[in-house]
């Protein structure tokens, strides 16, 4: 039971303590990193679909009677 005490009083020790939360600036910027990160791999998952899309239609369509 120790232990488990010892780990609450640590953990929280290093929350208090020794965590740097971010500003309301750089929480911002970190918001639209996100963001736009977020819309690059969006569209480039849609590109990639969209082709993929395309090549398997066309094979497709080659196989057809």
């Amino acid at each position: 039971m120790n232990k488990i005490t010892t780990y609450f009083r640590e953990s929280y020790k290093e929350l208090m303590e020794k965590v740097t939360w971010p500003g309301w600036n750089e929480l911002q910027q970190s918001t639209v990193i996100v963001l736009v990160a977020t819309l690059l791999v969006t569209l480039l998952v849609w590109l990639m679909d969209l082709v993929s899309s395309s090549v398997l239609n066309l094979i497709y369509s080659l196989f057809k009677r």
